[in-house]
């Protein structure tokens, strides 16, 4: 199978080139991911519809991937906890090589058919639960062998790869490909694949959390007040939704621990 994530760049000579040159054409490349990631729409939004099912009686989320996708993964399971209030073990992404991995490469992590499904089974991943395989390539042995075995499971699943017609796109149950093309630099994946893997993960947890009601409008109404910064962005949320002062939202919400609590309790006693 011919793979375009590793085919030749559309530019050449990239070392010749100024330094507005390399980033307009980095840019210009980078304007086409959403593009791709358009013509996949609905194959997201059956895979969120099938998802939420299993979130919504309690089944947990899994991704898993190594190198650059394998990170985006964590980014993005790791980011769900503070923005809508869930727990960590809801949303839970996991790396070929394990934590190390995550800031340093473990050499031939990704080569393990067998370790993908042996770091999950350590999370007791079961039949209630979804897993997500990301590898922009589509063969990744360590991702390939944890959707396998997650198939035998009657585990539910999904993979975001950017090659068509990819090993892992042949194994799960709602396939995602965003075709990106070339990358800038030959065979780069951290950079428009990566981005197109970025964003079709944001696009799926933001969407499940506010069909899980973790949304309210459009305030983020549970995440955790962890810093004076989003304690600040809470007591302005109470504020504008109420139509209160902002001492008034201060005082509610240090009472009540979060901007749903306070919201509700606000407008159940007015």
């Amino acid at each position: 199978m011919k793979k375009i994530t590793e085919s030749a760049s559309n530019y050449n000579s990239l070392e010749k080139m100024s330094t507005i040159e390399l980033l307009t054409n980095i840019n210009n490349e980078d304007k086409t991911v959403p593009l791709a990631i358009e013509k996949e729409l609905i194959a997201i939004e059956n895979f969120v519809n099938a998802c939420y099912l299993k979130m919504k009686t309690g089944g947990r989320l899994f991704y898993i991937g190594a190198g650059t996708s394998g990170r985006l993964g964590i980014v993005d399971a790791s980011e769900c906890p503070p923005t809508f209030g869930v727990s960590h073990g809801i949303v839970i992404g996991i790396i070929a090589g394990g934590d190390t991995a995550i800031r340093k490469a473990v050499e031939f992590a990704e080569d393990d058919l067998e370790q993908g499904w042996k770091d999950l089974m350590a999370y007791n991943i079961n039949s209630n639960d979804t897993l997500i395989g990301i590898a922009a390539s589509g063969s990744t042995s360590y991702v390939i062998g944890a959707l396998n075995m997650a198939k035998e499971n009657q585990i539910l699943t999904s993979s975001i790869s950017c090659n068509p017609d990819s090993p892992i796109s042949k194994i799960v149950d709602y396939p995602i490909s965003p075709i990106v093309g070339p990358e800038f630099v030959t065979g780069s994946t951290r950079m428009k694949s990566g981005t197109a893997q970025k964003l079709v993960l944001n696009m799926i947890s933001t969407s499940l959390m506010i069909k899980l009601g973790h949304v309210k409008g459009n305030r983020m109404v549970d995440m955790q007040l962890s810093n004076n910064k989003l304690i600040d962005r809470g007591v302005k949320m109470v504020q504008e939704a109420l139509n209160i002062s902002y001492s008034e939202a201060e005082k509610l919400l240090t009472e009540k621990g979060s901007v749903r609590a306070a919201i509700d309790f606000y407008e159940n006693n007015k």
